[in-house]
């Protein structure tokens, strides 16, 4: 007699699993997908994505700020915002390469796996491949200053980066203006105190670089014209207090017997407010600035006694002013010390654009500048914000490792021609892979020629004869000429990029190709995730409906219930 063989329900009703090839293939088709939404920014010439969402709308052909604007669901294809994000936050640009990087590898790593190829056999093949790449560009890269100065690679590295970005025309100012600022923030590049804000109106080369903290006048009471609007090495107090009489809470009830105790209440709210302002007065202070509101009393208070005060003062620029200037911010007007106060080389109060700034010259606790952003549109000037930020991560990082390659494709033609010859020292199988990894590598100096109208095949065509017949030292940094329509010696043609750009996008791509691969199978349970949104919760276990509290035997009997995802056992025939 044949033995009943049991089913085993492991997943609930509605779980849908998909797992082998098939499922491989899929993850990678839709990696695909996003690195063909992203690919045409790449490169000086690329073009621009508009994105709207949430309401609101974003121009930009910077990397990471595209992958985050897409919303994208597909859990696999989420790992390229994730190391755009990282490459951002890492060295600030490359963000459109290491994701175009990524997707040309699972696009080679495709044919293989359809091929019947393990997925190990492939990630070992590329992650070895990758580690040879990087030793290569940490051999061939040039230190900073070797033949001009520090200063002008640093400019030229900046330049590079804005190449591609909405202000490229005014690339030489820019490139300038933030070497200048990286530059005055001291040796530890905290890149925090370099503040940027933006003006409308005006062109992009009324931009100005301020030794120092700025921010945007605050409301302000009358009395406030009479205050003076420049001051030489002024004390600044900053402060968290209340410096205006407070009005009655809503159900407040205070009963009083006669005029003169209600007199009595109002001459004691005005004299706690009269005492704040002569301790802050006391303490020597020239320019005051709260967190919040200085009311009319306290202005004109202390527009007579020729003191200027700000309230409603963003709490960001509070701190950066504490930072650059000294001091510390006080929530009490006690017992305020000299070594509470800051200080400043000069300090005023100018028009820009149709607004009035404050600005603190010089500050003589750290070394802070703002960059006042001029330009025309709304979406214009943001885009330009994030091109200038850019440009700051690059000269910190071309700064702090001192190493650079160059840029235009040429880095990636010279490691592809070198993984080319390293893979005739390998047999078997990781042979082809790491051949398939070379060719990948192509896809930077095709994209920059393909984005910018030219002929990407004639162009990879002169780049491979030049990288492999033409003289060592100078062949190897032959990339796509923009301007000639043409290949030339980018390095010489001052399109520098630091090295550890290409160093971490490489890793970055590596490590996210090597991911997707090593993913077989998705489990997705739609019915729990819309539990979840609706506040529900799984059931504990050995809570009623749980597995534990079944058993087996509730188990056997939900066969003709709800699962639907059942295994067979081993025992039957």
């Amino acid at each position: 007699m044949a033995q009943i063989q049991p089913q085993i329900v492991l997943l609930r009703d509605g779980t849908d699993t998909s797992q082998g090839i098939g499922q491989l293939i899929s993850n990678i088709n839709a990696c695909m997908t996003v690195v063909d939404t992203i690919k045409t920014t790449l490169g000086p010439r690329g073009l621009d994505k508009l994105i709207q969402g949430k309401g609101t709308t974003t121009i930009s052909n910077d990397g990471a700020t595209v992958m985050k604007c897409l919303d994208i669901q597909h859990p696999a294809a989420k790992t390229l915002i994730e190391i755009a994000k990282a490459q951002d936050a890492e060295v600030g640009d490359g963000t459109t390469s290491v994701v175009v990087l990524a997707g040309e590898f699972l696009r080679e790593a495709k044919q293989f796996v359809e091929d019947g190829l393990h997925p190990q056999i492939i990630i070992r093949a590329f992650r070895d491949a990758c580690e040879y790449a990087v030793a290569h560009i940490n051999k061939i890269a040039v230190p900073i200053g070797d033949n001009e100065s520090e200063y002008d690679v640093l400019v030229k590295c900046a330049q590079t980066a804005l190449n591609s970005k909405i202000i490229n025309h005014d690339k030489g100012f820019f490139a300038k203006m933030a070497v200048n600022a990286v530059q005055a923030i001291g040796e530890d590049m905290n890149l925090s105190n370099i503040g940027i804000k933006k003006v409308q109106g005006g062109s992009m080369t009324d931009s100005q670089l301020i030794n120092g903290v700025a921010f945007l006048k605050t409301f302000s009471y009358a009395g406030f014209e009479q205050q003076p609007k420049s001051f030489e090495k002024p004390k600044i107090l900053l402060l968290n207090v209340e410096l205006e009489l407070k009005a009655e809470k809503d159900n407040a009830e205070i009963r009083v017997k006669n005029p003169e105790q209600y007199q009595a209440i109002v001459d004691a709210e005005w004299k706690i407010i009269y005492d704040k302002l002569e301790k802050c007065v006391e303490t020597g202070a020239k320019i005051i600035l709260s967190k919040l509101p200085i009311g009319d009393l306290a202005t004109q208070y202390f527009a007579d006694r020729q003191i200027f005060c700000a309230g409603r003062v963003p709490i960001d620029d509070l701190k950066r002013v504490a930072k650059s200037c000294g001091g510390a911010i006080q929530t009490s007007v006690n017992k305020i010390t000299e070594d509470n106060l800051g200080s400043c080389e000069t300090f005023e109060e100018k028009q820009v654009g149709n607004e009035r700034y404050n600005f603190f010259h010089k500050g003589s606790a750290a070394k802070s500048v703002t960059i006042i952003l001029r330009g025309g549109a709304e979406h214009f000037i943001d885009e330009a914000e994030r091109s200038l930020h850019d440009a700051l991560c690059i000269v910190k990082r071309a700064t702090a490792n001192t190493t650079v390659v160059a840029g235009g494709g040429a880095i990636e033609m010279e490691l592809s021609k070198q993984l080319r010859d390293y893979a005739h020292s390998i047999k078997g199988k990781p042979q082809v892979i790491v051949n398939s990894f070379a060719r990948a590598l192509e896809v930077i100096p095709r994209l920059v020629a393909d984005n910018a109208g030219f002929d990407s095949t004639e162009i990879l065509n002169k780049l491979r004869q030049k990288h492999y017949t033409g003289d060592s030292d100078s062949s190897k940094w032959f990339g796509v000429d923009i301007v000639n329509e043409d290949v030339c010696d980018t390095f010489a043609a001052s399109v520098l990029e630091p090295s550890i750009v290409k160093r971490n996008a490489l890793r970055s791509a590596t490590e996210a190709a090597c991911l997707i691969l090593s993913i077989d199978e998705t489990v997705k349970n739609p019915e729990s995730e819309q539990a979840q949104a609706q506040g529900g919760r799984p059931h504990p276990a050995g809570a009623p409906g749980s597995m534990s509290q079944q058993g087996m035997r509730g188990m056997m009997q939900s066969m003709g219930g709800r699962g639907i995802k059942t295994m067979k056992g081993m025992g039957g025939k």
